[in-house]
């Protein structure tokens, strides 16, 4: 990660609500949910928000061999955005502590604030964290055998 990345870098990032990020869409398989609002999932908005991390912090990685993963979320969702409506989603970075990085996020969908809150990232080496879940998968396999 490049030494450049500070806090206080300010990043926007603008993704459009696809369907399939509706409630209704997104848990198709849940009956009750197929008779909730066909609006933006909040599960899917906090994986935007972290996409728009993702993207504004991209410039500073050495991609692909620097990747980061999100390991905390703190979110309100505010209002309801219908699928087909963009939203601009903007973000500080507030904290830069070794491989960890801090930011504060919010979304607009053009008529609403529909998000705030915080997110954290740890930058990683893939080789090395895939090489981690493929032991850890080997395990769980050796697991399930033994059982």
């Amino acid at each position: 990660m490049s030494p450049d990345l500070q806090a206080g870098f300010r990043f926007e990032w603008s993704y459009t609500v696809p369907p399939r990020a509706s409630v209704p869409q997104l848990y198709h398989d849940t009956g009750f949910c197929l008779d909730m609002p066909d609006v933006l999932a909040t599960g899917y908005l906090v994986g935007m928000m972290e996409l728009a991390c993702v993207h504004g912090v991209m410039p500073f990685m050495d991609w692909p061999r620097e990747q980061s993963l999100g390991t905390m979320v703190h979110f309100s969702h505010f209002a309801p955005t219908p699928p087909g409506m963009t939203l601009l989603i903007k973000g500080e970075v507030l904290e830069v502590d070794g491989r960890r990085l801090l930011f504060r996020v919010e979304a607009w969908d053009g008529v609403d604030r529909v998000c705030e809150g915080t997110h954290e990232r740890h930058v990683i080496d893939p080789l090395r964290f895939n090489a981690k879940v493929a032991a850890k998968a080997a395990a769980a396999l050796k697991a399930v055998g033994a059982a």
